[in-house]
């Protein structure tokens, strides 16, 4: 707990001076993450259940929730004003009212489920992935996409509800035709990895 403390403060203290996200974060458990980057404005509840791979970019205004555990693999990219939450009570608010606070026990409509992200994935901007979301390796979520459930592996998010528009797959094969020597870093994440 002291280093994820740590690690926020560190944020906050980049922040107030003004100058910008570096190289360098420590997962919650102490591994050095050095090829990762947290821009200091991004928030994070619940860092201790924050499961954070190397190679991660997570940039500007970012809400990030982790209170229900929140696996981000290698080479993730989450650009700015992404909301990502494992809790939510909306419902249960409108239900129990002014007894929201006080209620005792399960709360009616109260929803909370562990968010996973796969390899090499890019969250876009004014993104809200929702708890429970399950987002395959090489996933493209578009901006404005209110991603909830289970994302395939490659494929192209948008919308609110995010529908399926495309596969990555597409655009990456007519980029490593153009960049052969490519293929051997593409295939090294990108082959069957177990999820």
């Amino acid at each position: 707990m002291f280093r994820s403390r740590l690690n926020h403060w560190r944020r906050r203290l980049l922040w107030a001076t003004g100058l910008r996200t570096v190289f360098g974060e420590r997962a919650a458990d102490g591994r050095a993450l050095p090829h990762s980057r947290i821009a200091p404005s991004t928030c994070i509840e619940g860092e201790r259940g924050l499961s954070l791979a190397d190679h991660v970019f997570i940039g500007q205004f970012n809400f990030i929730d982790a209170t229900a555990g929140l696996q981000i693999d290698e080479g993730v990219q989450i650009t700015n004003f992404v909301s990502i939450v494992t809790h939510s009570s909306h419902r249960s608010i409108r239900l129990l009212g002014g007894q929201y606070v006080s209620h005792v026990g399960d709360r009616p409509g109260f929803v909370k489920a562990p968010i996973r992200i796969g390899a090499y994935s890019f969250v876009g901007p004014h993104s809200l992935i929702e708890a429970g979301a399950v987002l395959g390796k090489g996933v493209v979520i578009s901006a404005y996409s209110q991603v909830r459930g289970e994302v395939p592996d490659f494929a192209i998010m948008a919308g609110q509800p995010a529908r399926q528009i495309g596969d990555v797959r597409a655009a990456d094969a007519l980029l490593l035709a153009a960049h052969p020597w490519l293929a051997v870093h593409y295939e090294a994440w990108a082959k069957e990895l177990p999820l």
